[in-house]
């Protein structure tokens, strides 16, 4: 179902991504944007995950900018936040913008991030043309809402996370009105099957909620 492939973005970086394609015609694309650790096992599990929903989905390796095939392990934030320090959000938009031009063939493309990835599929949805954008507890999301998303957004967070506060979701309700909230009684990374804090029972409901969502805007 999944093959690597390389995309060039718009400033001529070339990068790694993966990509799963669905059995039949897509109904659409979407980008699956990293956590801070890489294009994971999780990262292309859940590219597949889209996949077999029926759409073609393209996890690009947003890491290749300061080192290629970077895969950090899940205990090793610290890490993780050095390789995301290293890059501004201008280049991770042109890398993200490198996705959806390779899935346009597909028909229209939506964002879904998760964790870091989350705070950049919320950009995504306010810099770029995308059809629809699901950011999961993207922490920092609300310092960036001034830029307002051009798209329908979903927002998925977890009561108990401790990255990112419940006042923080707050604001981002107050001033992104128009979007659609979950709140589920998890903690960060409540996705991720390779974390201590996955939920599944959160992971399901959130995912039906974000095929529905991507069904009803993307195709």
């Amino acid at each position: 179902m999944g093959q690597n492939i390389e995309l060039s973005a718009g400033d001529g970086h070339r990068l790694a991504a993966y990509m799963s394609s669905p059995a039949a015609t897509p109904r659409g694309g979407i980008v699956v944007i990293q956590e801070i650790f890489g294009v994971t096992r999780h990262i292309r599990a859940v590219a597949d995950q889209y996949a077999a929903a029926g759409f073609t989905a393209v996890a690009p390796a947003l890491f290749d900018r300061v080192e290629r095939n970077v895969d950090v392990p899940y205990t090793d934030m610290a890490k993780g936040y050095g390789y995301m320090q290293q890059l501004k959000n201008e280049q991770v938009m042109l890398d993200v913008q490198a996705a959806i031009n390779r899935l346009t063939v597909a028909g229209k493309v939506g964002v879904v991030g998760y964790c870091w990835g989350g705070t950049m599929a919320y950009l995504a949805a306010a810099r770029l043309k995308v059809a629809a954008a699901v950011a999961y507890y993207g922490g920092g999301i609300d310092k960036y809402t001034a830029e307002k998303p051009r798209c329908p957004i979903m927002f998925h967070f977890g009561e108990r996370d401790a990255h990112i506060p419940l006042s923080a979701v707050e604001k981002i309700k107050a001033e992104v009105p128009d979007a659609i909230f979950h709140l589920y009684p998890a903690d960060h990374g409540f996705n991720c099957t390779d974390r201590a804090s996955f939920e599944p029972a959160s992971a399901k409901l959130a995912l039906e909620r974000s095929l529905e969502f991507f069904h009803r805007h993307v195709g």
